[in-house]
């Protein structure tokens, strides 16, 4: 019998692939690919063209200082959803000084709530169009 886990994750990847048939990053709208662990959260802007990682952030690379001003949370969002939030805004940040406007959203076979849907936001309000 299948582990619990092994099989949510199988699941999870199944439901990647059927978003992936539909999801196609290009140079002018590349792929805002979001990965979600149990710790960290990871977004990738993709030209899949290509097959290249035009822009990249996570939340290991916010400093020490702000990840423990946002783990208290911040505008009424838990901890992580808050530092979702900032990779979030961090992406975008990053895309538009590459000199990308727009993406195509792709939740990675996940929900489309919680930290997933705070990354989206946070995109969003620094001015990625999704």
């Amino acid at each position: 019998m299948m582990d619990r886990h092994k099989k949510k994750e199988q699941a999870r990847k199944q439901r990647h692939i059927r978003v992936r048939a539909k999801v196609k990053g290009t140079a002018e709208r590349p792929r805002l690919a979001v990965y979600r662990s149990l710790r960290y959260i990871y977004v990738q802007l993709i030209d899949d063209t290509t097959g290249k990682t035009l822009v990249s952030a996570s939340d290991r690379e916010i400093t020490k200082k702000e990840t423990d001003k946002l783990r208290q949370g911040s505008e009424g969002r838990k901890a992580k959803t808050a530092l979702a939030y900032a990779v979030g805004q961090l992406v975008a940040a990053k895309a538009l000084k590459a000199g990308i406007k727009t993406a195509v959203f792709d939740r990675g076979g996940f929900t489309y709530a919680g930290r997933v849907a705070a990354v989206a936001e946070g995109a969003r309000e620094k001015g990625l169009e999704l």
